[in-house]
């Protein structure tokens, strides 16, 4: 992994911090990606900046375009990038939100203004761009419109070439609170499993999750299938030790992050992504890499990580995580 970053020449141009497990490059996600070679890590998971949410305070940030159609150009170009960087039988685990269309301001996916659950940033304040209070909506968007920006790019990346293999519903189970008495109580998120190709690494058995139990309460036997104890037939799915293939609803609750100002990706939302998509000692690549949540999680896994983080200030946290990872996993080999 770190022969991947030297070899290429990104730390002669880009500022690179290196921990055991982990190398963090401080730079625009093309710029960088543009140095690495062709096929150079097995998966990719990421949770991009969403659209009109929030400004991280850098030039060059993704998010503050002036209409949804320029966020969606601008992320496939990104992940245009991340599919050549991928081997060929790679995945791309892509975690996005949705926003609402609002004339003179701006509302995020829970419909409250001046937040996002992301990985960093702060408040969006006298912005000139999208959803700004000196600009009217943009052509094709109404008031109050879900903006659907998650399908906008999972579609314009099914175009760009990728494979879009699946849509999985993370659902919350503590969302935040709306003071919306229109619609419901916003509670989930996407995330779109991509492949490169389509046949591609996929370990669904390291992501394998508790069977449900039957009508009676008792569990499913070892080696019936679920929809024969249920009375249907067919050979579909097997249960073993209680396991079955996972589901497309994920539970996850989010969690804060000590010392961040901000809401990170929980790390038990993007273990399932990191043991299906990669082996141990396979690279695993997140080209917005915040609070460093994918680097701990694959250290944790017994794979390595690259990240790209365009603010250097978020830098010394992902180096906190990815440090605290290596002790913990230094300890576990001692004991």
């Amino acid at each position: 992994m770190t022969d991947v970053v030297s070899q290429s020449g990104v730390d002669l141009f880009y500022p690179v911090v290196r921990s055991k497990g982990a190398t963090i490059i401080n730079g625009d996600c093309v710029d960088v990606l543009q140095m690495l070679p062709d096929q150079c890590v097995r998966m990719c998971v990421t949770s991009p900046p969403y659209f009109g949410l929030r400004d991280y305070g850098v030039e060059g940030q993704l998010g503050l375009e002036q209409t949804p159609e320029q966020y969606v150009s601008k992320m496939v170009a990104v992940f245009r990038e991340v599919r050549r960087v991928l081997k060929d039988d790679g995945t791309l685990w892509l975690n996005i939100g949705d926003s609402y269309a609002r004339a003179g301001g701006w509302a995020d996916n829970s419909g409250l203004s001046g937040t996002k659950r992301g990985e960093s940033g702060r408040a969006r304040t006298n912005m000139t761009g999208y959803g700004s209070s000196s600009q009217k909506l943009a052509p094709g968007y109404k008031q109050k419109d879900l903006l659907g920006i998650p399908w906008m790019l999972a579609f314009a990346l099914r175009a760009d070439g990728w494979y879009l293999r699946q849509d999985i519903i993370w659902h919350k189970p503590n969302p935040m609170p709306e003071s919306v008495r229109d619609r419901c109580t916003k509670a989930h998120e996407y995330i779109f499993l991509m492949s490169k190709s389509d046949r591609y690494y996929f370990d669904s058995d390291a992501m394998r999750e508790d069977a449900v139990k039957g009508a009676a309460g008792s569990s499913f036997n070892k080696g019936k299938t679920a929809e024969h104890q249920l009375g249907r037939s067919s050979d579909a799915e097997r249960v073993e030790d209680g396991k079955r293939n996972r589901r497309s609803v994920w539970s996850v609750a989010t969690r804060p992050y000590k010392g961040a100002h901000f809401a990170t990706f929980p790390s038990k939302l993007i273990e399932p992504c990191v043991m299906a998509g990669s082996r141990p000692g396979d690279t695993v690549l997140d080209v917005f890499g915040g609070s460093g949540t994918t680097a701990e999680v694959a250290i944790n896994s017994q794979r390595s990580a690259i990240l790209c983080e365009l603010n250097p200030k978020y830098i010394p946290l992902s180096l906190s995580r990815i440090d605290a990872a290596v002790g913990r996993q230094l300890r576990t080999i001692a004991t």
